[in-house]
């Protein structure tokens, strides 16, 4: 297992470095000049290219050196958990991940699992229930949700929940998971990715229950329940596994619009603050974060298979 984990990082940490260098050139090339950046608030023309104090200052930067030096230095420091200072406010880039992260993070894992809590079962109880109505229902509502996107769910909630049944205050801000007001924006962050587990689950269960080894199993006359949950439920989770990760990913990575709709103070919305300030170490932050994150979410999506599906540990063990 271990020597399988070693393998998977391996593979992907090419991958990382190089999403980072593409970010990196483009921050570089076409964020502008970080001392103008930095002293874009000050009246005087002494942060100007040219000025002698300009000069000294971007070399004590180390802004003058190529920019494979610099990023190579940028990888070193990283990787040393030191990620700069903020070009806006002269913050630790870290200090302000760190306060941001956690936030996103919860909001992500609570999401998953609302989706995985819900979706999975809608989706088995889908399959069971083949062209009947309650198969007809789930994936009518599945598709529903699916076709609207977030920026109009979010609204269409508030309005429903806060303003015209006012049931539940106006979310903004966060105070935790456990709360009301996190009720709406959970909602919103669970709602179309479930769609996608539900069909998921519902087609794994479909082929499942056309196995062999489960006509056997009902033809011994084992009750129904214990054949969908001792015998059939199990394969049927890794595919579902794997849609977990993706949509587990994808909450981490499109936090943007829901923070930004809510209030949120995550990762999102220091990545909208990079943007309207330049502030690319602040952006550079923010995308090394989420790519790590990415690439554990994979890893354990990764380990998860063979506990799931016995067979699979041969297929790791001669994995290389």
């Amino acid at each position: 297992m271990i020597r399988f984990i070693l393998l998977r990082l391996l593979r992907w940490l090419p991958g990382v470095l190089l999403l980072l260098l593409i970010v990196y050139a483009l921050m570089f090339y076409g964020g502008g000049d970080p001392i103008q950046i930095m002293f874009s608030r000050e009246a005087t023309d002494l942060f100007q290219p040219g000025n002698p104090r300009y000069e000294a200052l971007k070399d004590k930067m180390g802004l003058n050196r190529p920019f494979l030096v610099q990023f190579g230095d940028y990888v070193w420091k990283a990787a040393q958990g030191d990620l700069g200072l903020s070009l806006a406010d002269g913050r630790p880039v870290m200090e302000s991940i760190s306060a941001a992260f956690p936030i996103t993070l919860s909001i992500a894992l609570a999401a998953t699992a609302i989706i995985a809590l819900v979706g999975i079962p809608l989706g088995v109880i889908a399959a069971l229930n083949q062209n009947h109505w309650p198969d007809n229902l789930i994936l009518g509502g599945a598709l529903f949700f699916w076709g609207i996107p977030t920026f109009v769910i979010a609204p269409l909630l508030m309005v429903l929940l806060c303003l015209q049944f006012p049931i539940l205050p106006v979310p903004h801000g966060w105070t935790g998971v456990f709360t009301v007001n996190a009720i709406i924006p959970l909602t919103v962050a669970a709602i179309r990715p479930m769609a996608i587990v539900i069909r998921q689950a519902r087609s794994a269960v479909l082929d499942v229950l056309s196995e062999d080894y489960i006509r056997t199993a009902r033809a011994k006359g084992l009750p129904e329940w214990v054949t969908i949950t001792k015998h059939a439920l199990r394969p049927v989770l890794t595919p579902v596994v794997t849609q977990m990760g993706v949509v587990m990913t994808n909450l981490l990575a499109g936090s943007l619009l829901l923070e930004i709709v809510f209030g949120i103070p995550g990762i999102g919305r220091l990545i909208r603050d990079g943007i309207l300030n330049n502030d690319y170490s602040l952006l550079l932050g923010c995308v090394l974060v989420v790519l790590t994150m990415v690439t554990l979410t994979n890893l354990l999506v990764d380990i998860s298979y063979p506990l799931l599906d016995p067979r699979l540990k041969q297929a790791q063990r001669g994995d290389v």
